[in-house]
C-alpha cells in the first residue's frame, strides 16, 4: 500500500527494475536506475541539512534530472518546489523566499537568474548539474554530492498528511500563490486519473508539458505509478523533432493544450501527420474547442479523446467519457472517480438542473490550502456539507445536463455584462474558433458609456492564413445572440501566454492599454 508519493516509486523499482521509466533526450533509464538517483539525492539533501517538511526548489528545464528530483526531495522527508524555466528573477525571488526553500536544485545555465537571488539569500544551498564551465563561486557541483551516497532510501518519517508539493499558480493576478498538496491528496488525484485513463505498463507515455505545470507534472507521476514509460521532451520548440520521436518510440499516450493541437493541424494542412500507435489523448488546462476534433481524429486515427477540466488547487475535477467527445462537443463531463462536484448559486444553495452555478469540488484531492495566506484560503476552501468538511470553490461558472455532464460558462469574474445582459466569452470565443483560419481568441469586456461593458475580441489567425474583422463579426452574428456579437475585434500577430502557455487576459490588456483606450 502507498501512503507516501515516494512509495510509487519504490514499490515500481522493485517489481521492475528493468524496464524503461524515462526517456528525456538521449538519455534513457529504467526503474532501478531512477530509484537509485533520487535515493542518492535524498541523502545528499538530508546531508545539506534537509529534514522532514522542508522545502527545496527545483528550477530545471525538463531534463530526467529534474524528473528525478522529484523523488529525491520526497525521499529526503522534504516538499518539492518545481519552478517553471522561464521564471525570470524577481519571481524566483519571490517564490524561495515565500517557501523558505533551504535547498534550489538548478543548471548552470540559469545563473543570471538565481545569482541576484543568492546573494541575498546566503542561506540558500544551490546545487547545480554539471557543465563544461566551471560553476559560479558558492554553487556546488550536484554530481559531486551524490558521489558515495547509497542508493538506498534514508529512513522515512513522512505521513501520508503531510506536505509533498508547493505548486505556485502562474500568478496572472498579484503575486503568485503557492498551492498545498499533501501526500494523501497527491496520490488521491494520481490514483483516481489513473483509474480513468486506464494507464498500464505497456503505455508509453508522452510529454512536453513544464513539470512544474499540474498537467505534465502528472504525467511523470502517472507513469512511475502504473510502471509505464514517459517521453519527456522540453518543448515544443522545434516540431518536426518531437514528431519524429513520437513515432520512434511508438508512444501510446499524448497529452496536451489547444495551443499545440492548433500547431499540429496547421501543420497537418501542409504535410499529413499520423500517429498510429497513440490510444489515449488527453486535452487538460483551457477547453478544445469542438472544431478542432475531426483534425484531431485525423492526426490520432486509434486514439480515444479524454476532455478534462481541473485547477492546481485540486488538480483535477472532471473527464468526459470519450464516448461523448463527439456528442457533448462543449461539455468536460462528470467528477473524477471518488470526488463529487456541486453546482452553489450565490446563496450557497444547489442550483437547478441547467440554471448556472459556480463549481465546488468535494473530495480527498482538494489542497489543503495557500501556502502563507490565510485570508486567500479561506475565499476558497468553504464550508461543506458535514461538520468540519471543506469544499473548493473554484470561481468557474457551469451547468449540468439531464446525464450529470457539466459544461463550462465562465469565470465568474470574466462574466461580460453587455446592454444588461450577461456574456459568457467562452461562448463568443467558441463562435470565432469556428472559423479555420483562427489560430487563437481571447474575449474580454472593456467599459463602454452606452453598453456597461462592450464585447471586445483579440484575435491571432493561423499563420499563412488570412482573417478579417468583418469574417469574425459575421460568424458571431451567424451563430450568437446580437448583445453578444464583439462591438470591437482586434487582429493580433500573436496573443501573449503565461509561463504555462495559457491565454492571457491581463497580458493581453497590458500589452494593448493604448488601443483599448482609443476605443473608449
Amino acid at each position: 500500500m502507498s501512503r507516501l508519493l515516494q512509495d510509487t516509486l519504490l514499490t515500481t523499482a522493485s517489481r521492475y527494475p528493468d524496464r524503461t521509466a524515462l526517456i528525456a533526450g538521449d538519455v534513457q533509464m529504467n526503474y532501478g536506475e531512477v530509484a537509485h538517483y533520487a535515493c542518492r539525492l535524498a541523502h545528499a539533501l538530508r546531508a545539506h541539512g534537509v529534514t522532514r517538511g522542508d522545502r527545496v526548489a527545483i528550477f530545471m528545464d525538463n531534463t530526467w534530472q529534474c524528473a528525478l528530483s522529484i523523488y529525491g526531495v520526497l525521499l529526503a522527508g522534504g516538499v518539492f518546489v518545481t519552478v517553471n524555466a522561464q521564471t525570470k528573477t524577481d519571481k524566483l525571488a519571490f517564490i524561495l523566499r515565500d517557501a523558505d526553500a533551504r535547498v534550489l536544485l538548478s543548471e548552470p545555465h540559469f545563473t543570471r537568474v538565481f545569482g541576484p537571488v543568492a546573494e541575498q539569500m546566503p542561506a540558500l544551498r544551490i546545487l547545480c548539474t554539471p557543465e563544461s564551465n566551471a560553476l559560479p563561486a558558492g554553487v556546488e557541483n550536484l554530481d559531486d554530492t551524490l558521489t558515495n551516497m547509497p542508493p538506498t532510501p534514508p529512513p522515512q518519517l513522512t505521513i501520508t498528511l503531510d506536505l509533498a508539493a508547493l505548486i505556485y499558480t502562474s500568478g496572472t493576478t498579484g503575486a503568485p500563490k503557492g498551492v498545498m498538496h499533501s501526500h494523501h491528496s497527491l496520490l488521491f488525484a494520481l490514483d483516481s486519473i489513473n483509474e480513468y485513463l486506464g494507464f498500464t505498463q505497456d503505455d508509453r507515455l508522452f510529454s512536453a508539458l513544464p513539470l512544474n505545470f499540474g498537467y505534465g507534472l502528472f504525467q511523470w507521476l502517472s507513469a512511475v505509478r502504473a510502471g509505464a514509460t514517459l517521453v519527456l521532451e522540453r518543448s515544443f520548440t522545434y516540431p518536426a523533432q518531437v514528431f519524429k520521436r513520437m513515432h520512434d518510440e511508438a508512444v501510446t499516450s499524448f497529452a496536451s493544450v489547444p495551443t499545440v493541437f492548433a500547431m499540429m493541424l496547421a501543420q497537418d494542412a501542409k504535410q499529413p501527420l499520423r500517429f498510429p500507435s497513440v490510444r489515449l489523448i488527453t486535452n487538460a488546462a483551457a477547453a478544445l474547442p469542438a472544431e478542432f476534433i475531426p483534425g484531431i481524429r485525423r492526426l490520432f486515427p486509434r486514439a480515444s479523446l479524454y476532455k478534462m477540466y481541473g485547477q492546481t488547487e485540486c488538480i483535477r475535477s472532471a473527464y468526459l467519457n470519450p464516448n461523448l467527445a463527439e456528442i457533448k462537443l462543449e461539455s468536460v463531463g462528470c467528477a473524477i472517480p471518488g470526488t463529487e462536484l456541486l453546482l452553489l448559486g450565490e446563496n450557497g444553495q444547489p442550483v437547478a438542473q441547467g440554471e448556472v452555478g459556480c463549481l465546488h469540488v468535494r473530495g480527498p484531492h482538494v489542497m489543503l490550502g495557500y501556502w502563507n495566506q490565510p485570508e486567500k484560503t479561506a475565499e476558497v476552501l468553504v464550508p461543506g456539507p458535514l461538520p468540519g468538511e471543506f469544499l473548493l470553490k473554484s470561481g468557474d461558472l457551469f451547468r449540468q445536463d439531464a446525464e450529470g455532464d457539466f459544461y463550462f460558462v465562465a469565470r465568474s469574474d470574466e462574466i461580460i455584462k453587455s446592454r444588461g445582459e450577461k456574456v459568457s466569452p467562452a461562448e463568443v470565443e467558441n463562435a470565432i474558433y469556428s472559423l479555420p483560419a483562427v489560430q487563437d481568441v481571447v474575449v474580454i469586456g472593456i467599459p463602454d458609456p452606452l453598453l456597461g461593458e462592450a464585447v471586445c475580441a483579440f484575435v491571432a489567425a493561423r499563420e499563412g492564413e488570412e482573417l478579417s474583422v468583418q469574417q469574425i463579426k459575421r460568424i458571431c452574428s451567424e451563430r450568437l445572440e446580437n448583445y453578444m456579437v464583439p462591438k470591437h475585434v482586434l487582429l493580433l500577430p500573436e496573443l501573449p501566454r503565461t509561463v504555462n502557455g495559457k491565454l492571457s487576459r491581463k497580458l493581453i490588456m497590458e500589452q494593448c492599454a493604448a488601443s483599448l483606450a482609443e476605443l473608449n
